[in-house]
């Protein structure tokens, strides 16, 4: 038998409300108040979602985060996208995914869910092994776009880009030593973006997988940006030439 997974904060949990995820109990820590507690309350009543009360102490010990807000809401284990599923879905547009190669710490994880999906992303690929997975800290810090972006959980990144070039994508790796500055590329049709991981950046067999390698200008000693704050300006370019130009 599965075992529930908890969405904890308050913005999350009215995300996931609003998704239509199959919630079964909402948790509330005793003298939380707030608009989004509020619109949490009124909806979980609509939906008939039964609430209960418990004070800080008995409240912390349920949490697992420690950024839960007074709020969290059991629910059904994370449900993964199978790739097959996101490469071949039908859209208006081209086809523009996200592959996580490897990144390791949850929270970069959420954050590049949230700013992907704000992106215009159709769909997230992450690693089952040696990786972040879709734990209620990356829930969190996805602020909801965990509930509405589709992640697909494999067993191989290199592999699903062979599958990615074999459906007319695209590969372009973020990598420091690319020889193209990121807005140079073309980002029009359709695409693969491939992230690395915080410490090690792009793995060999992922690099040499990638149709491109592009990189982000840098000044001073720093040698590289975080994961999540590289994929942003990524994801964002891809947005600026579909829409703007």
């Amino acid at each position: 038998m599965e075992e529930k997974r908890t969405i904890e904060g308050r913005r999350p949990v009215l995300e996931a409300l609003e998704a239509g995820s199959k919630i079964t109990r909402i948790l509330l820590q005793k003298g939380s108040s707030g608009k989004l507690v509020t619109e949490v309350l009124a909806l979980a009543e609509k939906l008939a979602i039964p609430i209960e009360y418990r004070d800080k102490a008995a409240f912390e010990k349920l949490a697992v985060t420690r950024n839960h807000q007074g709020i969290l809401a059991e629910t059904s284990p994370f449900r993964y996208t199978p790739f097959e599923e996101l490469l071949l879905a039908r859209r208006e547009e081209p086809p523009f995914l996200v592959l996580l190669d490897h990144v390791q710490d949850p929270h970069n994880l959420g954050a590049l869910i949230r700013t992907a999906y704000a992106a215009g992303c159709h769909g997230v690929v992450i690693p089952e092994r040696r990786a972040a997975q879709m734990t209620p800290a990356a829930v969190r810090t996805a602020a909801g776009a965990a509930e509405y972006l589709p992640v697909a959980q494999v067993g191989s990144i290199a592999r699903c880009l062979d599958q990615c070039k074999e459906a007319g994508l695209w590969v372009y790796g973020a990598d420091m030593g690319g020889e193209t500055l990121y807005p140079k590329g073309d980002y029009k049709g359709a695409v693969a973006l491939v992230i690395g991981s915080e410490g090690e950046g792009l793995t060999r067999l992922v690099k040499e997988k990638c149709d491109y390698l592009v990189r982000l200008p840098m000044r001073g000693k720093v040698a590289s940006l975080n994961a999540s704050v590289a994929g942003a300006l990524l994801f964002y370019e891809v947005y600026r030439q579909r829409e703007w130009l």
